[in-house]
C-alpha cells in the first residue's frame, strides 16, 4: 500500500513538474507587444511580413525596418527577432520586418535578388509605413544583420533615414568570404595547407564569376563530394559577389550603430571597423561597440553552434540569448537621439 502510494506521489509530481515547466515555457514566449500581419502590394510581387507595435500606445510612433541577412529568412526570423521588438516596442517603437521573397506569403525568388534589388524593397516598406498613421515617416530608421550591411547604406543614399543599427557587416563580398574560410578551417582545426588549398579552389571559383562563367562551368571544377550550390545560389552569387560598401558608407547623414563581435568568423571586424572608421563623416555619427565572447548573430560564443544549447536558451530565456548588453547598447542609442 505505502509503495503504491509513493509511486502516486512520484507520478504527482512528475506531472506538477512538466505542466509547471511549460507554464513557464508559454510565459517566456508571451512578448509584450501587439503583432500585425501585413501585405505590401509591389510591381514585383506581393510581399508579407509582420508589423510589431507598443502595446497601448497612443502616439506617433518611430519605426524600425529590419533588414535580413543571408539566407531564406520569414519576418520574424523563426521568432528570433521577437526579443528585440519587445524592447523596441518598450521605449515607443514599432518594428516592420518583411518576409524574405518566396518565404512565407512573400512571392518571387529571394535568390532572384541583387543587392540592389533589396534596396528597392526596403524602399517600397518604407514607402507602406510611412501611410501608416501610426508612424511618424520622420522617425524611420533601420537594423541590419550581416549581408544587410550591403544594402543598408546604399538605402542611407535613397532614403532620409533617420538611423542605421548594423549588426556584423561586411565590406568586400570577396574578402569576407575568404575571411570566412580561412578563419573557420583555423577554428575547425586544419592545418596552414590545407587552408591554403582550399582558398586556392575558392579563387578558382571566382575566376569563373569573375568572367562570368556559367553554371556549367562552375560543376566541371567543383570538388566531388564537396557540399555545391545550385543553380539559384550560383545566380544569386554571380549578382551579387562584386559589392563592395566602402564607397556606399559616404552615403550616412544620420547617427549609424555599428555592433561587432569579437569573435566573429564570418566577418572581419577589423577590415569593418577600420572602413566604418575612415569613410563615416563626419565621424561623431558613428556609434561602435565591440562584444567580446560573442560571435557573428551576437549570441555569445559559449552557445553558438551548439543546436541545443540554443534551443534551450531560446526556450527557457529568450530575452538573453542574444550576448549580454547587445539590446541595452540599441536601447541607449535610440533614446539618446529622442533627447
Amino acid at each position: 500500500m505505502l509503495q503504491r502510494k509513493g509511486i502516486w506521489i512520484s507520478l504527482l509530481v512528475f506531472i506538477l513538474l512538466i505542466v509547471g515547466t511549460g507554464t513557464y515555457i508559454i510565459v517566456q514566449q508571451d512578448y509584450s507587444m501587439v503583432e500585425q500581419h501585413i501585405e505590401i502590394q509591389t510591381p514585383q510581387g506581393k510581399l508579407t511580413g509582420t508589423l510589431s507595435l507598443p502595446e497601448n500606445e497612443s502616439g506617433k510612433l518611430g519605426l524600425v525596418l529590419f533588414i535580413h541577412g543571408d539566407g531564406p529568412i520569414d519576418s520574424t526570423h523563426s521568432d528570433g527577432y521577437k526579443p528585440l521588438w519587445e524592447r523596441l516596442a518598450s521605449i515607443g517603437y514599432a518594428s516592420l520586418s518583411l518576409d524574405k521573397r518566396g518565404i512565407g506569403g512573400s512571392e518571387g525568388n529571394w535568390l532572384n535578388q541583387s543587392i540592389d534589388d533589396r534596396v528597392v524593397e526596403a524602399e517600397q516598406a518604407i514607402a507602406w509605413a510611412k501611410e501608416q498613421p501610426m508612424i511618424d515617416g520622420s522617425k524611420i530608421g533601420v537594423w541590419g544583420a550581416s549581408q544587410a550591411g550591403w544594402v543598408i547604406p546604399k538605402l542611407a543614399g535613397k532614403e532620409n533615414l533617420a538611423f542605421s543599427i548594423l549588426v556584423s557587416p561586411a565590406i568586400n563580398w570577396l574578402r569576407q568570404g575568404e575571411y570566412n574560410t580561412r578563419s573557420q578551417m583555423a577554428k575547425d582545426g586544419f592545418s596552414a595547407a590545407e587552408i591554403q588549398a582550399q582558398v586556392d579552389y575558392d579563387n578558382k571559383i571566382n575566376d569563373v564569376l569573375k568572367r562570368h562563367g556559367s553554371y556549367e562551368e562552375y560543376i566541371r571544377l567543383a570538388r566531388q563530394g564537396e557540399e555545391q550550390m545550385n543553380k539559384d545560389r550560383w545566380n544569386f552569387v554571380s549578382k551579387n559577389f562584386t559589392v563592395d560598401a566602402t564607397e556606399d558608407l559616404h552615403n550616412f547623414k544620420t547617427p549609424v550603430l555599428l555592433l561587432l563581435g569579437e569573435d566573429d568568423v564570418n566577418v572581419d571586424i577589423k577590415d569593418t571597423e577600420r572602413a566604418y572608421r575612415q569613410e563615416v563623416k563626419p565621424s561623431y555619427l558613428l556609434h561602435e561597440k565591440i562584444f567580446q565572447n560573442t560571435e557573428h548573430s551576437m549570441l555569445p560564443t559559449s552557445i553558438a553552434g551548439s543546436e541545443w544549447r540554443m534551443g534551450l536558451r531560446f526556450l527557457f530565456a529568450p530575452r538573453s540569448i542574444t550576448t549580454a548588453g547587445y539590446m541595452d547598447e540599441i536601447e541607449q542609442f535610440l533614446s539618446k537621439l529622442a533627447l
